[in-house]
């Protein structure tokens, strides 16, 4: 059986901030499930639904906002919203 060597990457991935509360953030992880991490260990700026890059290695942490996966997520709803609401009576659907 093979040892992990120390620098093997050992979580790397996408997650979603799925809220913002006061100092924390709700972050959606692969998996689906949610936690609440501090807005502090988080890149500045963040928003709502902005698409994370995470990359842990060897100890180091490196989290940044990828600008582009959030733009592709973002356009994707959008155009999911856009179809739903063309099949609405009144072009909109009401909740």
């Amino acid at each position: 059986m093979a040892n992990k060597q120390a620098d093997e990457p050992v979580l790397s991935g996408h997650i979603t901030i799925d809220g913002l509360e006061g100092r924390y953030a709700r972050v959606e992880l692969p998996d689906g499930t949610l936690e609440d991490w501090a807005l502090a260990s988080l890149p500045t700026g963040v928003k709502e639904g902005d698409v994370l890059s995470v990359h842990v290695e060897g100890g180091d942490l490196d989290i940044e906002i990828d600008h582009v996966e959030t733009r592709r997520r973002r356009t994707r709803a959008q155009a999911e919203l856009t179809a739903l609401n063309g099949d609405a009576p009144d072009g909109e659907i009401t909740l």
